[in-house]
């Protein structure tokens, strides 16, 4: 994996803009060569995670969508299901591997957040969150009409995203400041791995605080 070193104060993340609207499943496309490279390579907690599990991300953006795609290293045995459905929501995908982006496209209401996750073996899902403080309030008819791609190879798995621009999340201008965190999710059981870009630490493993969310400007 060609990663950049990120020091524990990186918060930010620059999406270049492209003229290319990529589909999620070119992977291999040049374009991503000038996406900066973000090292996914701490739990939650804020521990380090072993090389095995790191991953890292590069996100860009073009006139129609944002654009993600997660290079993840794979030194065990995949977590998921044998039998995928991939036409509509796979409801509990985070307990299986997964790579996840957090949301939030109005800086001022980070509370307000959409969350995006998609899986080695074609699987996705997308929800609208309202964080109370006290309680997490998830809308499941939300439909950002998302795409996924994958590919396994030996130690490595790489994963795509495309999401359109829509009513809930507009085209941004550059210059342009989102709130965002990604997530890895690895392993099962005892073994199970949380990896946070911004690391939540909390006492048990949560992706869900938004006050730690780092930010996304749109170049």
């Amino acid at each position: 994996m060609n990663s950049k070193s990120r020091t524990p104060h990186e918060t930010v993340i620059t999406a270049k803009h492209t003229a290319t609207d990529l589909t999620a499943g070119q992977l291999d496309d040049p374009e991503w060569n000038q996406a900066q490279p973000v090292t996914i390579d701490r739990y939650w907690s804020g521990e380090p995670a072993p090389s095995g599990r790191q991953a890292e991300a590069r996100i860009l953006w073009s006139k129609q969508a944002l654009h993600i795609r997660f290079m993840c290293q794979q030194t065990e045995p995949l977590v998921v299901s044998a039998t995928p459905q991939t036409t509509k929501k796979a409801m509990g995908l985070w307990d299986r591997d997964v790579c996840e982006i957090f949301l939030a496209p109005d800086a001022t209401v980070v509370e307000r957040y959409f969350e995006f996750e998609a899986a080695p073996n074609g699987e996705w899902l997308d929800v609208a969150i309202h964080w109370t403080g006290e309680k997490r309030e998830s809308d499941w008819e939300f439909h950002s009409h998302m795409t996924t791609a994958s590919q396994v190879e030996r130690n490595r798995i790489t994963i795509g995203m495309r999401i359109p621009w829509n009513h809930w999340i507009h085209e941004p201008q550059r210059g342009e400041r989102w709130r965002l965190n990604l997530f890895r999710c690895i392993g099962s059981d005892q073994t199970r791995g949380y990896l946070a870009w911004q690391p939540t630490r909390t006492p048990k493993a949560d992706f869900h605080v938004p006050q730690v969310f780092g930010w996304l400007v749109f170049k």
